[in-house]
């Protein structure tokens, strides 16, 4: 059996932003995963098995080069595409395809199966990409697990900048910047998926950022769920209205978190949770003039319990519940702070940054 695991992640800024070209946003990858296990099936008839998506398998039998799905109440839409776009990859490598199981096993999500926002749906992308490329011997990148995770994802979500892809992909710390989904759309009309993972994809950077010694990264979970598409929807009918607005927010996020990767740049803790702030209050104006709640009460709680304790916090992600980040240094007193959130109903999540090692 080959298992493949995708750590989820945390934004750390350039939230809402990141979706428009040019705007970068800093991620996080942390040490909770998805596993994708695969192996051979023993019959006809594979099978998709996982206790966190469905308490039922679905089954699928290959006709030609095709799955087809004989469960019409389908709950695995990214895990599919996933399997979709990747063996129409291998395909073009002139690679067999096969029958198999896959099994799905998950750490993103509490006791009680409550999403804490780390980007399961990116992970599950990039476990199962791994997992097909290796059960069929086809050589991978960063690059190419990237890219065909980003199509896939992108083509069942049909919004988001894939940042979480990206962190899910190469760990860590990084800046990134989205790519040119218009230009995407067109290429995948006309050209094979070899052609455009080989190509280079116009406004796409990432980059792997170092962060300074002394410097802690602290994380509260809100313990309630969001839903980061449907927020990404309401402030995307929003945009021509706000056009004015708008454009100066993507402005000054992008100055924010320029001169926040900076601060990586010169280890400069100060300076790092000086635009955390910043972003912060971008972000509230933000929520403000699209009439949505990214900073709900009890964010606005474990932010001003860690600003008291010296941290810079915000809102990660798209807000309106999952967590909350914290930069902290080593005059932070954490044992106290995260007391404070516990007796406010705030959950400290004791992840750690997950460094992935992968062939570039």
């Amino acid at each position: 059996m080959i298992t493949e695991q995708a750590p989820g992640k945390l934004y750390i800024a350039g939230e809402y932003a990141v979706l428009e070209q040019d705007c970068p946003a800093i991620l996080v990858a942390v040490n909770q995963f998805i596993r994708v296990s695969i192996t051979k099936s023993k019959s006809t008839t594979g099978s998709i098995h996982s206790k966190q998506y469905s308490q039922d398998s679905i089954h699928w039998v290959r006709k030609g080069t095709k799955m087809v799905i004989d469960n019409r109440d389908n709950p695995f839409e990214y895990i599919l595409a996933a399997i979709s776009y990747t063996e129409r990859y291998c395909i073009e490598q002139n690679v067999t395809m096969e029958v198999y199981d896959l099994y799905v096993n998950s750490d993103l999500d509490s006791a009680d199966g409550k999403k804490y926002g780390l980007g399961s749906s990116a992970a599950v992308t990039v476990a199962t990409v791994k997992s097909i490329l290796h059960f069929y011997n086809v050589p991978f990148s960063n690059e190419l697990v990237y890219k065909l995770s980003a199509i896939s994802h992108y083509s069942v979500q049909g919004n988001g900048s894939a940042g979480d892809i990206a962190a899910s992909v190469y760990g860590g710390w990084l800046a990134y910047q989205t790519f040119d989904k218009a230009w995407l759309t067109s290429e995948l009309t006309s050209k094979t998926l070899s052609e455009i993972v080989n190509e280079a994809w116009p406004g796409l950077k990432i980059q792997l950022l170092t962060p300074p010694k002394g410097m802690h990264l602290m994380i509260g979970w809100s313990q309630k769920p969001a839903s980061t598409s449907r927020l990404v929807d309401e402030t995307n009918a929003n945009r021509a209205a706000l056009n004015g607005e708008y454009q100066e927010f993507l402005r000054a996020s992008r100055e924010c978190v320029l001169n926040m990767i900076t601060g990586f740049e010169q280890s400069n803790i100060d300076l790092i949770k000086t635009q955390i702030r910043v972003n912060r209050g971008l972000l509230q104006h933000f929520a403000q003039i699209n009439q949505i709640a990214i900073e709900i009460p009890r964010l606005s709680k474990l932010i001003s319990i860690a600003e008291s304790f010296g941290g810079a916090a915000k809102t990660s992600g798209a807000g309106n519940g999952d967590c909350g980040i914290v930069i902290a240094d080593k005059a932070t007193n954490v044992a106290a702070l995260e007391s404070q959130w516990q007796e406010n109903g705030i959950q400290p999540l004791n992840f750690h940054v997950h460094q992935v090692k992968l062939a570039q």
